[in-house]
C-alpha cells in the first residue's frame, strides 16, 4: 500500500513534465487531469480551492487519493512545514508525536502510551486473534514480559511497546523493508515488504520519474539519496475510531535539474497499531516559470493505504464510509495548509 502511492505519483508525473514543449501551465493540468480531477475541479484548484478524487487502483482493501490546491507561498515555506514535526502535535486528532533521532531512546517515546482499550487487547492476544496489529513475536512477548495480574500492568506493556519501537527502528535502518515483519490479522498475513514491492510493480507501465527517490523507498538503507533530509517519528492520532500508534520514515527531496524545479515530501508508514498495513503519502511542489508575476505553487498530493476490514460484505460498506472520510480529508488537509501558510507569508512580508 505504500510505495503504490508514492510510485504512482512519483511514476506518473513524466506523463506531463516530459512534454518539454508543452508550457508548465499546461503540464500541470494534464497531470491534474490524468489523475481524474474534472474540468470543474481543475479550474477550482488554479482559483485556489483544494480539491481531491478517490482512485480506482487496486483491490478493495487498498485505497489511493489524489488532491491539489494552489498556494500563494513558497514551496520552501511548505517543506519547513512539513519538516516540523512538532506542529503535527497542533493538528485536531492528534494525542501526541515526537521525532526519532538516530539515536533514540526510550526518553524520546517517554509521551507514547497505550490506550486503555489496547492494553485489553494485549492481553487476551493470540496469534491470528488479535485486535492490535503486531507480529507474532511480539504478541508473545506481551504475553510473556508483563504480568497481567497486577492492578495495574500498563507501565510494563508502555515499557515493552516503546522498546518495540525502537528495535523497529533499529532493524529497519540495518535492513529495510525486509525487517518490518508481518501482521497476522485473522489469520490473514500481511508481509509489509510484499506489500510495498506490489505497489510498485503496478506501476511498471509508467514512465520512472525521480527513479532514485523510487529506490530509495525500496531500497532502503542500501540505497542513498543524495541531498535528501531524512528523518523517523512516531505519532498517535485518532481517526475517529480507534487511537493509533504510528512510526513513520519521512524524507525531503528537492530535484532541480531536468525536473523543472520540483520538491517532494514522502511519509513512508513503518508500522500503524491499528487500520493500515502500509502506507504513504507523497506531496509534490511544482511552480509556474511560464507566469512569473503569479506568486506561489501548486501542492499536489496522493494518499495511499492497504487497510484492515474492508473486504467482503461488511467491509464494501465501511470501505464506501473510509474512501469517502480520506477525499474528504484531504480536502480539507490541502484547504488548511493552503490557509496557514499564506496567513504566514502575508504576515511576514507586512513585518
Amino acid at each position: 500500500m505504500i510505495l503504490k502511492l508514492a510510485a504512482s505519483l512519483i511514476l506518473a508525473l513524466p506523463l506531463v513534465l516530459a512534454r518539454a514543449n508543452q508550457p508548465v501551465q499546461s503540464q500541470v493540468s494534464t497531470l491534474l487531469a490524468q489523475f481524474g480531477l474534472t474540468a470543474d475541479q481543475r479550474a477550482a484548484v488554479d482559483r485556489g480551492r483544494s480539491a481531491a478524487k478517490v482512485l480506482s487502483w487496486g483491490g478493495p482493501s487498498e485505497v489511493y487519493v489524489f488532491g491539489a490546491v494552489h498556494i500563494e507561498a513558497s514551496p520552501a515555506a511548505y517543506l519547513k512545514a512539513a519538516r516540523d514535526v512538532g506542529r503535527l502535535g497542533k493538528s485536531p486528532g492528534y494525542l501526541g508525536i515526537g521525532e526519532l533521532p538516530e539515536t533514540a531512546t526510550a526518553s524520546d517515546l517517554s509521551a507514547l502510551s497505550l490506550d486503555p482499550d489496547d492494553l485489553k487487547a494485549l492481553k487476551n492476544c493470540k496469534e491470528g486473534d488479535c485486535d492490535i496489529q503486531l507480529p507474532t513475536a511480539s504478541i508473545q512477548a506481551f504475553r510473556d514480559a508483563v504480568d497481567w495480574k497486577q492492578a495495574d500492568p500498563s507501565t510494563q506493556a508502555n515499557e515493552l511497546a516503546r522498546g518495540m519501537i525502537l528495535d523497529l527502528l533499529r532493524e529497519y535502518r540495518r535492513g529495510g523493508n525486509a525487517e518490518l515483519g508481518e501482521y497476522r490479522d485473522k489469520q490473514h498475513p500481511a508481509r509489509v515488504a510484499d506489500q510495498f514491492e506490489m505497489m510498485v510493480s503496478r506501476s511498471e507501465s509508467l514512465p520512472e520519474f525521480l527513479p532514485e527517490l523510487r529506490q530509495y523507498l525500496l531500497k532502503y538503507p542500501e540505497a542513498t539519496l543524495s541531498g535528501a533530509d531524512s528523518f523517523f517519528y512516531w505519532e498517535k492520532v485518532d481517526f475517529g475510531m480507534k487511537p493509533t500508534i504510528r512510526v513513520n520514515h519521512g524524507v525531503i527531496y528537492h530535484a532541480g535539474e531536468g525536473t523543472g524545479d520540483i520538491s517532494v515530501v514522502a511519509i513512508k508508514q513503518l508500522y500503524a497499531s491499528h487500520y493500515f498495513h502500509t502506507a504513504l503519502d507523497v506531496s509534490v511542489c511544482m511552480t509556474d516559470p511560464t507566469k512569473p508575476e503569479r506568486h506561489g505553487f501548486y501542492l499536489m498530493t496522493l494518499k495511499s493505504s492497504e487497510q484492515d476490514g474492508l473486504t467482503g460484505m461488511k467491509g464494501s460498506m465501511l470501505r464506501k464510509i473510509v474512501v469517502d472520510k480520506t477525499r474528504g480529508s484531504m480536502e480539507t488537509g490541502l484547504a488548511a495548509i493552503k490557509k496557514t501558510l499564506e496567513t504566514s507569508t502575508t504576515t511576514s512580508e507586512r513585518d
